[in-house]
């Protein structure tokens, strides 16, 4: 069936599928890009080790900021256009965006490499911790163009109806770091830095591979050469709809920071370590969700371009249905096994999986409502809103967290550091419940225009 076609009339649950699967499958891999480094350092090089990683993972949010900010908001605006049938704009989308991610991307590898000594010390690194953070991070910079042409185009491949190549390009890029972390580490010796090697080899592999696609002729979209030149009103509308993916992932950023440093001030290093691994299994458990959110958004932004919204209310509902049922199964697993998860990471130091025990049970106290408030904020973006979209993805990582992880401490230490997590997300999800009904009570209301072809094209 033709994509447009089917995009237009599969049933809902068949297409939510066919576009989540490969997404949730490249997502899990792809996690496992942090969650194996974790592991084998860990195992191989020690607690500290572990610290240095989650004291430098601000930074390699910021690059994902910045690839989340032009490949996101390239496909939001892709799939949109291709459901107004207008398949030319979109390609002139696509080479803007090609050439925005090797700009910026090599524009933060500069600005990170000047500046990593004083970023790590604002992210909380200890001096025992910052010779681990530097070796890490030094090396993962010199990568920042792969991951961002790796992850910001393969958003795009997702979004011209490609989700199993969109899903082989993670795969490829995750099962290399896999085989490639434990030679470094235990074979050659490398440590730390042989893990930081093995991710950079890993993301340029994927990144190979994303060229290879759009510049061999199977894409749907091509690359044209004087699509790669930039223009002002395609680039501000790129940034328009990725602002809001932009905005959570620099706020993330920011949260990072001051959650490892309330963490050294009421736990030390080893409760940073402990934080690096509990951020690992969150993102076991919250990648299916962000894959929903993928195969959920060229369906979205298709139907909502071509003025079908009770196709655009049904994926929502089946998005919603299906992330609240993954993030059940990955509370029970947590309650069942918290102590075994743990260890995956810290065989032998008992001291570490004490404290990261009991910061694994209280952190996801509140997972189950989880799926809803992060769909529900996906879908704002997936329509083409992203200052709705960017309210809400802030409600959680800011506007809550932030003063939740500088109040509750003061009156339960470093249980008030896991507890801020779960306060959030408790008041962040009443917020989205409100905005999102009101949202799909109204959807359609004064639309009729998204079908007319005539209509400007970055007109919002």
């Amino acid at each position: 069936m033709d994509r447009s076609k089917q995009l237009a009339e599969e049933k809902i649950g068949k297409l939510l599928l066919t576009f989540s699967v490969p997404a949730i499958v490249g997502m899990l891999v792809n996690a496992l890009y942090n969650i194996v480094d974790r592991i084998f350092v860990g195992r191989g090089v020690g607690s500290l080790a572990i610290a240095g990683i989650t004291i430098g993972f601000p930074i390699m949010i910021i690059l994902m900021a910045f690839s989340m900010l032009v490949g996101l908001g390239a496909t939001s605006l892709i799939s949109i256009r291709l459901g107004q049938n207008r398949k030319e704009d979109a390609e002139k989308i696509v080479g803007n965006a090609m050439t925005l991610l090797v700009v910026i991307m090599l524009g933060l590898t500069v600005v990170g490499l000047v500046f990593l000594e004083p970023l790590l010390r604002i992210f909380g690194a200890s001096a025992d911790v910052m010779p681990y953070a530097k070796d890490y991070l030094r090396i993962i910079l010199f990568g920042a163009v792969f991951q961002g042409i790796g992850f910001g185009m393969n958003n795009i491949i997702r979004a011209e109806g490609n989700p199993k190549v969109a899903m082989l390009t993670m795969l490829i890029g995750a099962i290399l770091n896999t085989i490639l972390d434990p030679i470094f580490i235990f074979v050659f010796n490398w440590g730390i830095q042989g893990a930081a090697l093995a991710t950079i080899v890993s993301q340029a592999a994927s990144s190979i591979w994303v060229l290879s696609h759009f510049l061999s002729g199977r894409s749907n979209l091509k690359v044209y050469k004087e699509n790669l030149r930039l223009k002002i009103d395609v680039v501000l509308s790129i940034f328009s709809i990725g602002f809001a993916p932009f905005m959570m992932q620099l706020a993330a950023s920011a949260v990072t920071a001051v959650l490892n440093n309330q963490l050294a001030v009421y736990g030390g290093d080893i409760a940073i370590s402990a934080m690096g691994i509990v951020n690992s299994i969150s993102t076991i458990i919250l990648m299916p969700i962000f894959g929903i959110n993928q195969g959920s958004q060229p369906i979205i932004g298709f139907n909502y371009g071509a003025g079908q919204f009770n196709r655009v209310k049904q994926t929502l509902r089946y998005a919603i249905t299906a992330a609240t049922a993954l993030v059940v199964l990955g509370f029970f697993l947590i309650r069942l096994l918290p102590v075994q998860l743990i260890t995956l990471f810290a065989q032998g130091d008992q001291a570490l999986i004490d404290i990261g025990t009991n910061g694994l049970k209280i952190f996801f106290s509140v997972l189950p409502i989880i799926g809803f408030q992060i769909v529900s904020a996906n879908y704002f973006q997936a329509i083409g809103k992203p200052k709705q979209a960017a309210i809400l993805s802030l409600s959680r990582q800011v506007l809550f967290l932030i003063p939740a992880l500088l109040i509750l401490p003061r009156y339960f230490e470093l249980n008030g550091v896991w507890m801020a997590s779960p306060v959030s997300d408790i008041l962040s999800s009443v917020v989205t419940g409100i905005w999102i009904l009101l949202e799909i009570k109204n959807l359609g209301t004064n639309r009729a225009t998204e079908k007319n072809p005539t209509k400007p094209l970055y007109q919002e």
